[in-house]
């Protein structure tokens, strides 16, 4: 079979903000490989293992290096990286546009070809990159750029996720950019409200959308059930229906976002496997042409 070129199709993976935000550890990150595995993700096409915000130690070290915090990582970034690739796996990490990370954390500015160098040194596959604290004066557009310029010289191929909420015309300039995907809306929500109007404001833009530069209307909340450390995204209704998640993944697969898993698959019931692992609804999402879905409008 010819192998399929990174951001090609839609990504398919697991990112640990949704439900753990801040609360990340190796061992988290280690048990979700493991699980992927034994609960047969994988074999349904689910390949990412993304790590968030809330990585690092909060200051660069004396070389002006992001390092990664010893406490939640003892084994360092490497070794993980390392035991997820040992699953067949491929491993993703966090950073942002601005100064800081929307946690608080070192941001990439001005860091860009020294931060897209370790990343290839510890073996990420991914960059999830946001937009938190971006200094006024400078264009979203241009550092965006500056980070696809960075990953493409940095000796590893690394899918490159822009998050820019669909802020700055973004789908104007953002294939331009080298991003094999990117956010055009605000953060999703457990509830089905955040789900219909994430949905809905991508009417009209299907053209926005296509191989290697993917429309992503941000991760998914199927199977949360309104367990998340952030109240925010909870919203404290305590999530969806399960006909509700279903829908929501169904228009996540047919209108070609990538399937990022938010919930903690670990405890999953069968109806959300069920929902997350639907073979025809992943096809769909997965057609190497990668059309998204349109309306037929009636007739005035």
């Amino acid at each position: 079979m010819e192998k399929i070129q990174i951001g090609a199709i839609p990504p398919m993976g697991w990112n640990s903000w949704n439900t753990f935000t801040w609360d990340i550890n190796e061992q988290l990150i280690r048990d979700v490989a493991d699980r992927f595995i034994s609960e047969g993700y994988k074999d349904a096409g689910y390949e990412y293992i993304v790590i968030d915000d809330c990585w690092s130690l909060k200051q660069r070290d004396d070389k002006r290096t992001l390092v990664a915090d010893p406490v939640k990582f003892p084994s360092g970034m490497k070794a993980l990286a390392d035991y997820v690739h040992g699953k067949g796996l491929k491993f993703g990490m966090y950073s942002c546009v601005g100064t800081h990370t929307c946690a608080g954390y070192p941001g990439s500015f001005e860091h860009e070809f020294q931060d897209a160098e370790l990343l290839a040194k510890w073996g990420v596959d991914y960059l999830k990159y946001d937009y938190c604290f971006k200094p006024r004066q400078m264009s979203g557009e241009l550092l965006y750029k500056r980070m696809g310029l960075a990953l493409k010289n940095c000796g590893r191929d690394i899918l490159f996720s822009a998050c820019n909420w669909g802020e700055d015309n973004v789908y104007q300039w953002i294939r331009e950019s080298g991003a094999h995907m990117y956010r055009s809306t605000g953060d999703i929500q457990d509830n089905w409200n955040s789900i219909k109007s994430l949905a809905t404001s991508q009417l009209n833009k299907e053209c926005y959308t296509g191989s290697y530069c993917h429309n992503d209307m941000d991760m998914l909340v199927v199977g949360m059930y309104g367990g998340s450390n952030s109240d925010w995204i909870a919203s404290k209704i305590g999530g969806c229906s399960d006909n509700e998640y279903k829908t929501h993944f169904s228009l996540w697969s047919i209108m070609g976002s990538p399937l990022m898993i938010g919930c903690d698959f670990r405890n999953a019931n069968q109806i959300t496997k069920d929902i997350l692992m639907n073979r025809d609804i992943i096809t769909i999402n997965q057609d190497i042409e990668c059309r998204g879905a349109y309306r037929i409008k009636p007739e005035p």
